[in-house]
C-alpha cells in the first residue's frame, strides 16, 4: 500500500464531493418521484413536483423579502403544511430555521425571537396573539409576522398580516436553491426547555441532520414509499428530522394538527400511515381510546417512541392493537433520537410482559453515531452489569455543533470529548442502556420539559408562599406532572386552586402543578430541601 502515500491528483472537487444536506433528498424526490403524494392533509394533496415548487417559492420570496443566508426565520405552527415546507424552504434561503414550541408562555416566545434575531415569523392565526403580544414585550423590532392561515381548520385570515399564500405568490417555483457550500453550516435552531434557568438555542448543522435522516430511514426500516403520520411537533427537534427523511424513500407525510386517538386511527385507515413517532402519552391515548374513535387497519404500524421512558405496562398493551413500538432516546442537542432498542430475534419466544420489559430498555447507539455509553463521574465507562449508574455520554454526527451566544455552556457541554446528557443510566451486560432517573429536576411531562425551578420561582411570587419545593408526580395520561410542596407564610392563607391558578397566569399551562400540598419542608441541617423525601411522597398521592 506505499503507493498511497503518493495522492497527488487525488484532491476534493465538485466532482466527487458535495457537502451533506437534507435538502439534496427533496431535489432528488422531485425528480424520481414526481408524481407521488408527498403531504396529505384533509383535501391537501401535494405531489413531490408541487411540494419542491412551493418550497422554492418560499425561498425566492423570502429573499426578496431581505432574508440573507445565515438569518433565522422562526415558526410558530402546528404540524399543517406550511410547516413541512419551512423545513426546506427557509434553509433553501441558505436561512436558519427556528421552529418555536407553541405551547411556551409568552415571555419565552418574545426571548428566543430577540436572542435569535428572528428576521420573519411564520405564526399560525390561532397563535397571533402569543407572537404579537411577545414581539410588543420585546426590546428593538421584533420579527415580520407572516400570517398561515389553516383553511382545513376553518381559520380565515385576519386581515392583519400578509398571508402565507400571499407570501409564496411573491415567489419563484423554479427558483434555484442556495445550496450550502460548507455541511457545517447552521441549518437550525431549536430552543431547550429552560430546564436550569432562560432555553438554551442549540445550533444544528445539515451534516447531523441529513445523517440522522438518512440513519433513520436505514434503521427504521421504513422502504420505499413510507407513510408517515406527524404526531412529533416537528417544533420538538425538527420532529426528529422525520420530515426531512421523507423524500429520501419517497415516502407520505400526513399532517395532523390535533393529536387525538380519533385523529390517527383515522389517518391509519384513511392514508394507510405504516409509521409515526410520539411519547408514551400517545401510546396511553390508543390504550385508552373509545371504541367509537377507533377504526380497523390490516397492517402493523411501526412506532418509535421517545420524550419519557415508557412503562412496560404501556408497551405490553400497545402491541396488540396492532402497533409495533420502539424505544428511541436523544435530546435536543442530538438533533432527536440517537439510541433505539433494537429488537433481538432470540426474544421473539418470551412472554409478552418480559418482551415488554426489554422493549422499555433505552438501547443502543444508532448507525450514525459514534459511541454512546454511561460514564461514570470521572468520565469512565461504567461495568456493564446492570445496576452501575451513571450519566449517558454522546459522542457522534448528529450532536449540536453547540449552544448559540453561549460558549461557556457549550465548552461545558462538550468537557472531555463526548456530550453529557444529565440523564442517569445503567448498562446491560449485552450492553443495552437503561435510564434509570432524569436529571433531577426535570419533569417529564407528555414528552415536554418541565423545569421544578421555573415554576417554584413562580410560586414564590405568590404573597402566601414562604418556601416550596415541586417535583414529579407520577400521572397516567401524562407520564408525569408537576406536584408542588408549598409552606405558606405565617397567618397566610391560600388555597390548591388558587396557587394553580397563579402558576397558570405565568407560565405555559402545562408546567402549571396538577397537585398542591401544604406541610413543612423536609430540610437538612443547612436548609437544603430534601427533594427526595417529596419525590417518594409524590408516588403515594
Amino acid at each position: 500500500m506505499g503507493w498511497m502515500k503518493d495522492e497527488t491528483g487525488l484532491e476534493r472537487n465538485a466532482a466527487n464531493f458535495v457537502a451533506l444536506t437534507p435538502l439534496s433528498f427533496l431535489q432528488r424526490a422531485a425528480s424520481v418521484f414526481p408524481d407521488h403524494d408527498a403531504i396529505l392533509y384533509g383535501q391537501t394533496r401535494q405531489s413531490y413536483r408541487d411540494y419542491h415548487a412551493r418550497v422554492s417559492r418560499l425561498a425566492s420570496a423570502l429573499a426578496r423579502r431581505g432574508v440573507r443566508p445565515g438569518d433565522v426565520v422562526a415558526t410558530l405552527l402546528p404540524n399543517i403544511p406550511a410547516q413541512a415546507e419551512a423545513h426546506f424552504g427557509v434553509p433553501a434561503a441558505g436561512a436558519v430555521l427556528n421552529a418555536i414550541n407553541t405551547r411556551l408562555d409568552v415571555d419565552t416566545v418574545g426571548y428566543i425571537f430577540g436572542h435569535g434575531e428572528a428576521k420573519v415569523a411564520l405564526v399560525d392565526t390561532a397563535l397571533l396573539g402569543l407572537a404579537e403580544t411577545a414581539v410588543a414585550m420585546m426590546e428593538g423590532e421584533g420579527p415580520e409576522i407572516i400570517e398561515v392561515v389553516d383553511a382545513e381548520a376553518g381559520f380565515e385570515p385576519s386581515g392583519r398580516y400578509v398571508t402565507y399564500e400571499e407570501l409564496l405568490e411573491e415567489g419563484d417555483p423554479t427558483a434555484a436553491w442556495l445550496m450550502p457550500e460548507d455541511e457545517w453550516e447552521s441549518l437550525a435552531l431549536n430552543y431547550t426547555s429552560g430546564t436550569t434557568g432562560r432555553p438554551k438555542g442549540v445550533v444544528y448543522h445539515h451534516r447531523g441532520a441529513y445523517l440522522l435522516a438518512m440513519g433513520t430511514a436505514l434503521t427504521w426500516a421504513v422502504g420505499i414509499h413510507p407513510v408517515y403520520l406527524t404526531i412529533v411537533p416537528l417544533f420538538h427537534c425538527n420532529g426528529w428530522c422525520h420530515t426531512w427523511a421523507m423524500p429520501a424513500v419517497g415516502g407520505t407525510v400526513v399532517c395532523c394538527r390535533d393529536i387525538t386517538a380519533k385523529n390517527i386511527h383515522d389517518a391509519i385507515a384513511d392514508h394507510g400511515v405504516t409509521h409515526f413517532g410520539g411519547a408514551p402519552i400517545v401510546l396511553n391515548m390508543l390504550i385508552q381510546a373509545k371504541e367509537a374513535d377507533r377504526r380497523p387497519f390490516g397492517h402493523v404500524v411501526q412506532v418509535f417512541t421517545a420524550g419519557a421512558p415508557p412503562a412496560a405496562a404501556t408497551l405490553a398493551a400497545i402491541e396488540p392493537l396492532g402497533f409495533n413500538v420502539t424505544q428511541v432516546y436523544g435530546l435536543t442537542e442530538t438533533y432527536g433520537h440517537v439510541t433505539e432498542c433494537i429488537w433481538n430475534a432470540e426474544w421473539d419466544g418470551l412472554p409478552q410482559d418480559e418482551r415488554a420489559i426489554i422493549k422499555a430498555r433505552t438501547g443502543v447507539l444508532m448507525p450514525f453515531m459514534e459511541d454512546i455509553a454511561v460514564h461514570d463521574e470521572n468520565g469512565h465507562p461504567v461495568p456493564w452489569d446492570g445496576h452501575s449508574t451513571g450519566d449517558i455520554a454522546i459522542r457522534g454526527n448528529a450532536v449540536m455543533k453547540g449552544y448559540l451566544k453561549n460558549p461557556e455552556a457549550t465548552a461545558e457541554a462538550f468537557k472531555g470529548g463526548y456530550f453529557r446528557s444529565g440523564d442517569i443510566a445503567f448498562q446491560h451486560a449485552d450492553g443495552y442502556i437503561k435510564i434509570t432517573d432524569r436529571a433531577k429536576d426535570i419533569i417529564i411531562s407528555g414528552g415536554e420539559n418541565i423545569s421544578s425551578v421555573e415554576v417554584e420561582g413562580a410560586l414564590m411570587h405568590h404573597p402566601a408562599v414562604s418556601l416550596c419545593a415541586v417535583v414529579a408526580k407520577p400521572d397516567d395520561k401524562w407520564g408525569e406532572v408537576p406536584c408542588a410542596f408549598v409552606e405558606l407564610k405565617e397567618g397566610a392563607t391560600a388555597t390548591e386552586e388558587e396557587l394553580i391558578a397563579f402558576v397558570r397566569s405565568r407560565l405555559a399551562g402545562f408546567k402549571s402543578p396538577k397537585k398542591v400540598v401544604f406541610r413543612e419542608l423536609p430540610k437538612t441541617s443547612t436548609g437544603k430541601i430534601q427533594k427526595f423525601e417529596l419525590r417518594t411522597l409524590a408516588k403515594s398521592i
